[in-house]
């Protein structure tokens, strides 16, 4: 989940090039709303987003005992918020992310054919 529709949508199509679907959402909640928290493989999230961020439903996530492995990418983290997300994530990743680095480290966690999410914009 970002804040920037082409980020979301370059997300989605290199998850689409590493065999994988990718579903995006407009925000935390329209995820929580999906139906999609027990079908959902991983989650990449920004940390700061409008309405519910990051953090929040991560912890949401974690209180709900729904163990969904989460990759952080942001550009407007301090180290704080950085501890935080780490706490339940498998990596916390700086913007600008390069490519292979986050093709690492989803392959380290996604099944084939597993679906992502994030926030959907209509792509």
């Amino acid at each position: 989940m970002d804040d920037d529709p082409s980020v979301r949508r370059s997300t989605c199509r290199l998850i689409g090039s590493l065999g994988h679907s990718a579903e995006a959402f407009g925000s935390a909640e329209e995820f929580l709303a999906s139906g999609r928290l027990t079908t959902t493989a991983c989650l990449i999230l920004d940390v700061r987003m409008p309405g519910m961020d990051g953090l929040e439903l991560r912890r949401l996530l974690a209180d709900r005992r729904l163990a969904i492995p989460t990759v952080f990418i942001t550009a407007h983290a301090g180290d704080e918020e950085e501890r935080q997300a780490m706490r339940g994530a498998i990596a916390f990743l700086r913007k600008p992310v390069d490519k292979p680095t986050l093709v690492r480290v989803l392959e380290s966690v996604l099944p084939r054919s597993a679906t992502c999410g994030g926030k959907r914009d209509g792509h």
